[in-house]
């Protein structure tokens, strides 16, 4: 495989997996595009589209249609995240929410309580769940509220606990007590140990799960170590999204697509958007199905 080919899988395999160029499947996908010679910039549009699909996201489900209907058209009329300028996401707001509050708990200052708090949350159990102040855990919080500022702010950069130890050389034994600090989780049902550190490296607002991912950490500096709802990241837990059912019925359709049945009565709504199957619908629904597949853990 070309190094430009693996960028198309970049949403399912780590850049040193070693396992991922041995998927036969993958391989196959990838003779579909070398068969159907220089690709046209909407088709290129839509590949990078597949490529760019997390469904971790809050908003997967969407997503993947977006997708579909590009594939069944030819052409990208909406892209995933697009907006008109100066509106603001819920996401992003109430991040900024999240991060008010939790500076003001690090300076000590007076909070204005939104009547409907934050997340469904209210900002004084937010506060609870932190406990005492401690320097350490003004710290902690501070890191919190870096890693979420990095989601508003694509300048800001927030270098991870785990991956970046030089980046906190004049606060290492803040980092060392974060990353020793482990958090008894759960990954499909099997107990798994989660440090505080990587639970606030992998905290995104986007994340589907996010306002209970962020009570976990939350909790986590403030002592208790034992979740009541499992940490959810990238593909972490994501059987237990309420995407999850709706996205195994979306693999299957398009596998019939593939193959050439008929649809079944869930996937004939699905089967309608693509239409005539042609080479190139061929390679993106392969792509589709692959990616869903791999993320969903199938």
């Amino acid at each position: 495989m070309s190094t430009e080919k693996r960028k198309w899988w970049r949403n399912c395999f780590g850049p040193v997996d070693r396992t991922w160029p041995e998927d036969t499947e993958v391989e196959a996908i990838d003779k579909l595009e070398d068969s159907l010679g220089e690709l046209d910039k909407e088709t290129v549009k839509i590949r990078n589209l597949i490529s760019r699909l997390e469904l971790c996201h809050h908003k997967a489900e969407r997503h993947v249609e977006l997708i579909i209907q590009a594939i069944g058209e030819g052409k990208v009329r909406k892209e995933p995240g697009k907006r008109p300028i100066g509106e603001i996401h819920p996401r992003e707001a109430l991040t900024e929410l999240v991060i008010g509050s939790m500076t003001a708990w690090i300076n000590e200052e007076h909070y204005d309580v939104p009547p409907f708090g934050i997340g469904g949350i209210a900002v004084q159990d937010l506060f609870d769940f932190l406990g005492k102040r401690t320097p350490l855990k003004v710290w902690q919080v501070g890191q919190v509220c870096a890693k979420l500022r990095s989601f508003l702010d694509p300048e800001f950069r927030y270098y991870e606990m785990v991956e970046y130890p030089d980046k906190y050389e004049e606060h290492a034994h803040y980092r060392g007590a974060t990353i020793n600090t482990v958090i008894k989780d759960k990954v499909g049902g099997r107990e798994v140990k989660l440090t505080l550190a990587s639970a606030i490296d992998h905290l995104q607002p986007c994340n589907w799960n996010f306002p209970s991912n962020l009570i976990t950490v939350l909790r986590g500096i403030g002592g208790d170590l034992e979740p009541e709802i499992p940490f959810t990241a990238h593909s972490r837990n994501l059987s237990l999204s309420p995407s999850y059912p709706r996205l195994k019925e979306v693999v299957n359709a398009l596998q019939a697509f593939l193959a050439d049945k008929k649809p079944t009565k869930d996937a004939e709504q699905i089967a309608a958007i693509l239409g005539q199957k042609d080479p190139v619908k061929e390679w993106l629904v392969a792509s589709l199905s692959k990616t869903l597949s791999l993320q969903l853990g199938l």
